[in-house]
């Protein structure tokens, strides 16, 4: 910032360019020669003459000073260096100039003089740093062995003799062709820098972006893992409780059942010491008395059972199970891969479903499609498979169920009924189904004729099915924000799967995909 403000006291406010030969006014402004020069001439005849900076009135132009100060500033010191005017012979004036045409030094007056002849060159600085050191002569040639500007002399006898050269011009045009070349290729990298740079924020911006998703998911998640860990946590504890519990009890029902053997033992061996035989005879509740086994069997597999497997509790066991389902989850959660692209099997579809030209969508037909009667065909439900089967693997897919009335969406064996009530989703053992009723606002889980009604109601138009074929799980999902769980059906698999889908009224669709209708 200093440096550019002594810049700016450099400058003449005529021309805005570095001092040359600067002079001052009456006024205190200072100014180039030639620059105010020209001022004053075209106020000559108007009856006085005025500072260009401050207006201030002089009567004659000849109130000039020399700015000392300014020029030792503005321009080298020749006097130091011992550079006199070339013309000057009587009396030595510092040069403030030097033309390489003339191969003179001036001083200002002389100066003034020679920028009258336009052949000549601008005005340089200094003549010695155009000259050879060694010889006191211009500079015209260029070595390119050596890599250095010489003089006619040093091209002849001097230490360059021999030597390539060029002309000074023609060096010049060289050495700045090759600085263009480095020039262009500075320019393209740093377009191509500029484009990374780009490609880079708007990576980050995405990422950014990503994050602060990741980051309330996450704190979601976290809310939802800690929950259900402490419900895990409670229902472990209750078990071990209830465990303990039933010991108890097992042991207060023992002692019941002592003190009540004690009791038979006590009146058997007071019949057995009696004497009279007509009350032994008439004793009422012999029979009792003599029942050895009443429950004995079941005690001993009661006490068998305590001894050996706790109770019936599995402690791990239980604790491996509900840290699997909720690893599951959290997997399911950030699942990054692609859904899978599920199509329609027409060749399954019931004749009361129509299927879209791409297979990605099912709607309850009240006109029958008459296709032909096979094997494969569901006769009875609105009801089609996918064309794809799954029997390794994690895989998911989404539907929008919003426009149906009533939907089953799940999962099925290839060997499922296709004719009957029981070919429906869920109303057998071969299928697993979620049955969404968009008129009761309610969520129900079906598998082998068991129905159960959900405690959520359904929040999106949206609904994930997850399937981790190895583990026996198919998951169902509402995509809602945060993604919400809603049942998991957990078997082993002993088929290949297919998806499956039962549309009772309105359509769903298969999101992902060509969505093309």
């Amino acid at each position: 910032m200093a440096s550019a403000d002594l810049r700016t006291e450099l400058e003449c406010s005529i021309c805005l360019n570095i001092f040359t030969d600067p002079v001052t006014l009456k006024c205190g402004h200072d100014f180039s020669q030639d620059c105010i020069d020209h001022v004053l001439d075209t106020q000559e005849g108007s009856g006085g003459y005025s500072c260009p900076e401050c207006r201030k009135k002089f009567q004659d132009s000849s109130v000039l000073q020399g700015s000392i100060t300014m020029r030792n500033i503005a321009q080298p010191n020749q006097e130091e260096s011992g550079v006199f005017c070339t013309h000057c012979v009587d009396s030595p004036v510092p040069a403030v100039r030097a033309c390489l045409h003339c191969e003179v030094s001036l001083c200002d007056k002389h100066l003034r003089a020679h920028k009258m002849s336009p052949e000549h060159t601008d005005p340089i600085l200094s003549m010695e740093s155009r000259k050879c050191s060694i010889h006191k002569k211009i500079l015209e040639y260029y070595c390119t062995e050596d890599d250095t500007c010489i003089c006619v002399t040093c091209s002849m006898i001097g230490g360059h003799k021999g030597h390539e050269m060029e002309p000074l011009d023609e060096a010049s045009e060289k050495k700045k062709e090759t600085l263009r070349n480095v020039l262009q290729k500075l320019l393209t990298k740093r377009e191509e820098t500029e484009e990374r740079v780009q490609s880079l924020q708007e990576h980050r911006r995405k990422v950014e972006e990503e994050a602060a998703g990741d980051t309330e998911r996450v704190t979601v998640l976290f809310i939802d893992l800690r929950r259900r860990l402490e419900e895990l946590e409670k229902r472990i504890l209750r078990e071990i409780s209830r465990q303990t519990e039933q010991i108890s009890i097992s042991i207060q029902d023992l002692e019941i059942k002592k003190e009540e053997l004690s009791r038979k033992i006590r009146h058997i061996e007071e019949l057995c010491n009696m004497t009279d035989p007509l009350t032994v005879l008439q004793e009422s509740d012999t029979g009792d008395l003599c029942d050895t086994e009443d429950g004995d069997n079941e005690d001993r597999k009661r006490h068998e059972k305590l001894l050996h497997d706790g109770g019936g509790l599995d402690v791990a066991g239980v604790l491996h199970t509900g840290l699997s389902d909720i690893i599951t989850e959290v997997n399911v959660y950030f699942y990054r891969q692609e859904a899978a692209d599920i199509l329609l099997d027409i060749n399954t579809a019931g004749n009361k479903l129509y299927i879209s030209d791409n297979r990605k969508m099912a709607s309850k037909s009240y006109r029958c499609q008459k296709r032909p009667e096979t094997p494969e065909r569901f006769q009875y439900c609105p009801q089609v498979m996918s064309s794809q089967s799954f029997s390794s693997g994690r895989h998911y897919w989404e539907l929008d169920v919003g426009r149906s009335d009533e939907c089953i969406v799940g999962m099925c064996y290839p060997s499922i009924e296709r004719g009957g009530h029981k070919s429906e989703i869920g109303k057998n053992n071969k299928s697993w189904g979620l049955d969404r009723d968009n008129d009761d606002d309610q969520y129900w889980v079906i598998h082998d004729s068991n129905k159960s009604l959900l405690p959520t109601n359904p929040s999106s138009n949206r609904v994930r099915i997850y399937l981790d074929y190895e583990a026996g799980r198919i998951s169902f999902y509402d995509l809602c924000d945060p993604i919400r769980h809603l049942h998991t059906f957990t078997t082993t698999f002993t088929e290949p799967l297919h998806a499956a889908f039962c549309v009772w009224g309105g359509r769903i669709k298969i999101c992902g995909g060509n969505q093309e209708m």
